[in-house]
């Protein structure tokens, strides 16, 4: 641990055995920027069947994820990656901010479209909903298949008409990507177990999207696993009757 900066423990939502990482896109979510931001933290799993003291000592009535920053608490996702974003800057950590405002926001209504779906028992609205997930995720794949500005040489004779990027926001991971890619997995296992609906192969950026990030070590490392997603996700999916 370095003089200069307290020591790091983010604190994680445990899968079914109490102790393997849980699904909580949230914390995956953190799980991600800490360790794209290359400081050196620790990661605890925490029960909240057992409820922990730890939990009762250090964030009364929270729920997983928290940080703690040396002596500093932080309970809140968002304020917790504004704070990350600051305290761990340039130029000794990487800034993880997209430049590109649009990245934020893109794909943000997959997850919402994927709830409906899941959670709908009528089987005559499951065909509309469907759509209006294929809808979200057809978006997504049109924002990554389209230039980025910085993509597009004003001086060059060439139309730049699709972009190639592998990330949201560009060549690197931004915390725009740390959002959406736990949603994203879940969408995937979910679907595919619960509804037997697959993200079609047609969207190929969509696809380029994923596929390079699972190759990625603090996207598919920081993953739960399909198991404990499916567990999760047992009570919240309606069948369709």
């Amino acid at each position: 641990m370095s003089e200069d900066r307290p020591e790091v423990e983010l604190f994680v939502k445990a899968g079914s055995d109490g102790q393997s990482i849980g699904n909580c896109p949230f914390s995956q979510r953190l799980f991600m920027v800490l360790w794209l931001k290359g400081v050196t933290f620790n990661v605890t799993t925490v029960d909240m069947k057992r409820k922990p003291d730890i939990l009762k000592d250090l964030a009364p009535g929270a729920q997983p994820p928290f940080l703690l920053y040396g002596t500093e608490v932080k309970t809140d996702t968002n304020k917790i990656e504004e704070f990350l974003e600051e305290s761990l800057c340039p130029p000794k950590y990487p800034r993880l901010a997209a430049r590109n405002p649009e990245s934020n926001t893109a794909g943000l209504d997959v997850f919402s479209k994927f709830s409906a779906y899941i959670k709908n028992s009528n089987p005559q609205l499951n065909d509309n909903l469907e759509k209006g997930l294929l809808k979200a995720l057809k978006k997504l794949d049109d924002y990554l298949s389209s230039p980025l500005p910085d993509e597009i040489d004003e001086n060059s004779a060439d139309d730049v008409t699709s972009s190639s990027r592998p990330f949201l926001d560009g060549q690197e991971l931004t915390l725009a990507d740390c959002n959406l890619l736990p949603k994203l997995h879940i969408v995937k296992v979910v679907c595919q177990k619960f509804r037997g609906f697959s993200i079609p192969r047609s969207l190929t950026s969509l696809w380029r999207y994923l596929d390079v990030a699972y190759a990625r070590e603090e996207f598919s490392s920081t993953c739960p696993s399909d198991e404990e997603i499916h567990v999760a996700y047992s009570s919240v999916v309606k069948a369709l009757k």
